[in-house]
């Protein structure tokens, strides 16, 4: 099949280096074997095809291979024409979430309004450090937010169809048939995963604190 009549969206993954944005996205087994990669830029570029109830629409995303962060110019080689993005973060890791108001930033000087899904990956390790309640960067910021396991496929498809709906203009949107996944690796939860699922709900009441990220 030929996708140049396929609706296809430049998605951009970024986050700190292992975060796990890789493994998310060579989950879907069409990007793990059609990666095509970019060396000018030094990204690999995975065409992740999702079929909906508008038709089939294709995510060209583009991954940093390894890199944590770019000079200026390269950087804004990779944001340039960008028409969504996964800001990812590790929530076994406090930094990472602490450096995602830096991402944030660098992507917006070049793509100043387009939709953006956070992602806190790795919830299916037990030893979480950032907690439901300190998650708070996407409401300041009006963004959508899930927590995912790439390992475990654990919400896999919920950024990509958030994403999709925001492109097509449609809330009515949906996947009528779920992408060819790699088997899950690990096991989440099941238990663990209501609890934080209460902790944000929680957390979606409280008042936003007095933050110094824009700084």
């Amino acid at each position: 099949m030929t996708t140049h009549s396929i609706p296809t969206f430049k998605l951009v993954v970024i986050g700190d280096g292992g975060t796990g944005k890789t493994t998310f996205i060579k989950r879907h087994l069409t990007g793990e074997f059609e990666k095509k990669y970019i060396a000018t830029v030094g990204v690999e570029v995975h065409p992740l095809e999702f079929y909906t109830n508008y038709g089939t629409i294709l995510f060209k995303t583009w991954d940093t291979v390894g890199q944590v962060r770019f000079f200026d110019g390269l950087r804004d080689s990779y944001y340039i024409n960008g028409q969504c993005a996964i800001i990812m973060f590790d929530v076994t890791s406090r930094i990472s979430y602490k450096n995602v108001p830096n991402w944030y930033r660098d992507l917006t000087r070049i793509c100043s309004s387009i939709p953006i899904v956070l992602c806190g990956n790795k919830v299916d390790i037990k030893e979480r450090k950032v907690k439901p309640k300190a998650i708070d960067f996407h409401r300041k910021k009006d963004l959508q937010y899930y927590d995912i396991s790439a390992k475990s496929n654990y919400n896999y498809e919920k950024p990509f169809l958030w994403l999709a709906r925001k492109l097509v203009g449609s809330e009515d949107l949906v996947f009528v048939k779920m992408p060819a996944l790699a088997p899950a690796e690990v096991a989440v939860d099941a238990a663990l995963l209501r609890e934080y699922e209460t902790d944000f709900i929680e957390a979606s009441c409280m008042p936003l604190p007095e933050s110094d990220d824009e700084l």
